[in-house]
């Protein structure tokens, strides 16, 4: 039996924080309080000084991805320890089905990479293309196999992008299995015609990557998917919001009573598109990603959505390719693969300029990195919260701890860091998975295989509401 006696710290959950002991035994939470009984061989770590934070949930990666003719360079085993690294104790990654495969034959493969995870994970699963195959295989992975959410790339024309059609046939569906709808939002037909154009007028350089991909390209794609959304009377999660135009569309919707969500990468919130127009080739290149770096000025309103509730959650998009890899697209920025890093740095960089200057309390902190995902995604209180019967996934957090952020000694399998020389105050002491101690002073002490594929129940409670509204909705006959 294993048990851990977490002692002294400040216990904080997005609701409230409390001054108390944590014990954990056999991997749970079992017990929260003063002067606790537990064994005497209990493993006692002095939180005196910090703060005792539910792991983070980072519920946008991409480990181990093949993407435009190469493959990540970081895999389920090497990103999930540095996540434990970061204080990040679970990640939902992406099954993306080539156009015509079978999603099971996808999934199965990538549950097959994912068994070397250190830490817990789960999926999202992306519908690229629609027939009667796909809508079977929609309830086999929701009734079977745990997946509440499946994935819509509104980009990458003639791959993986899903036209309007199979949007609404699989919105339709999720809303029928209790799954959310996610969406990519970027309008692919246009990216394609400016990416030719730019290319026609001798812009080959990774300059010309956030020319090919402006704000009104996903301006217009998150109203797309919004309106198809409401028409159906379904829930909606916006992946990687990253500009105004996109945030305005949001706060419209949900002003209007509708159930859309949005996410924030931490890379959006900080960095802005001067990064595309370094001399350095290989380092305009190492930040192409898609939605790209936006121009100076949505940053801080990315920050205020975040702050006013507009956005709720906070991940990464860690999809890592090195310096060699992104040299593919040395004389046409199309064919640069998009991914940058981040699982290891984003609960720092949220705590730096997040808490540290006062857009975020602390209990915010914890909602953006790990609860408001939980509960959008239907893994709370299992995770996302320090209370008795949670799984024992906790970070015990320094707030006064500076470290620098460097791919000379991050964890991230990459050759870049996007962040690269930049001074937090704040990051992990601790990181406890599973109720084991993984991460300590900058060391890891992880296993690989040890992390566990999390099923999350359909139909979150705001498919009641939902359910509810449409049937108040619903529309009626006239009796003749």
């Amino acid at each position: 039996m294993m048990s851990v006696l977490i002692k002294g710290g400040k216990v904080v959950n997005a609701d409230q924080s409390i001054y108390a002991d944590v014990y954990c035994e056999d991997g749970k939470i079992v017990a929260i309080g003063q002067n606790l009984s537990v064994p005497e061989d209990a493993e006692q770590i002095d939180a005196n000084g910090k703060l005792v934070m539910p792991g983070g949930i980072d519920p946008h990666t991409h480990m181990q991805l093949p993407f435009m003719g190469t493959v990540a360079s970081e895999d389920f085993y090497s990103g999930t320890a540095a996540g434990l690294a970061g204080g990040t104790t679970m990640i939902i990654d992406f099954v993306i089905p080539s156009p015509q495969q079978s999603l099971m034959e996808a999934y199965n493969t990538w549950k097959d990479w994912a068994s070397r995870s250190v830490a817990d994970y789960s999926f999202h699963v992306a519908v690229t293309w629609w027939d009667d195959s796909v809508y079977q295989d929609m309830e086999t992975l929701v009734k079977e196999e745990g997946v509440n959410s499946f994935k819509h790339f509104m980009a990458y024309k003639n791959a993986i992008m899903a036209e309007d059609e199979t949007l609404v046939n699989s919105f339709n569906r999720c809303l029928e299995l209790g799954a959310m709808p996610t969406v990519h939002a970027e309008n692919g037909e246009l990216v394609d015609h400016l990416q030719k154009k730019l290319l026609a007028a001798g812009l080959t350089g990774p300059e010309a990557h956030p020319l090919s991909r402006p704000t009104e390209v996903e301006g217009e794609a998150a109203n797309r998917a919004i309106r198809i959304a409401q028409s159906l009377g379904v829930p909606l999660y916006l992946v990687h919001v990253s500009c105004k135009e996109a945030v305005d569309e949001i706060a419209r919707a949900r002003h209007e009573g509708q159930r859309v969500y949005g996410e924030v990468l931490a890379g959006h919130l900080e960095l802005d598109d001067s990064v595309y127009r370094q001399n350095d080739w290989a380092a305009a290149a190492a930040h192409v990603m898609s939605p790209p770096f936006r121009p100076k000025g949505h940053q801080e309103v990315l920050w205020k959505a975040l702050q006013g509730g507009t956005l709720q959650t906070t991940a990464t998009d860690h999809c890592c390719f090195c310096a060699d890899q992104k040299a593919m697209g040395k004389d046409d920025f199309s064919k640069i693969p998009n991914g940058t890093a981040g699982i290891e740095d984003r609960m720092m960089i949220m705590w730096d300029s997040g808490v540290n200057k006062g857009r975020l309390s602390e209990q915010e902190f914890v909602a953006v990195t790990s609860t408001n995902s939980a509960k959008i995604f239907n893994l709370y209180p299992q995770k996302g919260c320090i209370v008795e019967g949670a799984d024992a996934d906790i970070v015990i957090w320094d707030p006064a701890k500076t470290h620098t952020l460097s791919a000379e000694t991050h964890h991230q399998n990459i050759d870049f860091n996007i962040f690269e020389g930049r001074t937090v105050t704040g990051a992990p002491h601790i990181t406890i998975s599973q109720g084991k101690v993984v991460f300590k002073d900058g060391e890891l002490f992880v296993t690989e295989g040890a992390g566990r594929y999390i099923k999350r129940p359909a139909f979150p409670s705001i498919f009641e509401a939902v359910k509810k509204y449409n049937e108040v909705n619903a529309p009626t006959a006239v009796v003749r």
